[in-house]
């Protein structure tokens, strides 16, 4: 990996994106966003995560975090191992799950191709964190994560959409996790 694509300073701000492999749209099922969710506000009170900003797309995730007390690398390699296994699980349990057995190969076939895995791989391996080294980065970044649901034809404004921390932006309401507002 290139240097581009790694975290230096834990402290400071990155814009993180994670995708499923071949960006199956797994997302679409309120079951699998809740896993996402529940394991990202797990990081932020046991981890150390700080989150500024948020999103879940139908096969991918947005981030801007920091951290004062863990290691960036470690954290989302871990919230990633969790949700994998998690939503594997929910998957395969979901009898209402109508793409259940094509998820689950779709899964298997990729983890067969990487001898990391033992059995499936969910999430693409890479994180690719920028660092939000200007105010401009920044806030490019912050409207591109809050957008991404307009852009994606989800919703027609930003905090209609329940998965991002947009609510928390443009409302100055509490959206589903806590955030640490940017100015």
């Amino acid at each position: 990996m290139g240097r581009k694509y790694v975290f230096h300073e834990h402290d400071q701000l990155y814009f993180v994106s994670f995708a499923t492999v071949n960006w199956i749209d797994v997302f679409v099922r309120r079951i699998y966003c809740d896993i996402i969710v529940d394991s990202l506000r797990y990081c932020i009170e046991n981890k150390g995560l700080e989150l500024y900003a948020w999103c879940i797309m139908s096969s991918h995730v947005h981030l801007i975090i920091s951290t004062e007390k863990g290691n960036l690398s470690d954290i989302l390699r871990d919230l990633k191992r969790h949700t994998s296994k998690t939503i594997l699980k929910a998957i395969a349990e979901n009898i209402q799950e109508s793409r259940r057995e094509w998820l689950l190969w779709m899964f298997e076939r990729a983890g067969k191709r990487n001898a990391n895995n033992e059995q499936y791989q969910f999430w693409q391996q890479n994180n690719h964190p920028i660092e939000l080294s200007t105010h401009q980065m920044l806030t490019q970044r912050l409207d591109y994560l809050h957008n991404n649901p307009v852009e994606s034809g989800a919703v027609d404004y930003p905090p209609k959409y329940p998965y991002s921390s947009a609510k928390d932006y443009y409302l100055d309401e509490d959206g589903l996790l806590p955030v640490i507002k940017l100015s």
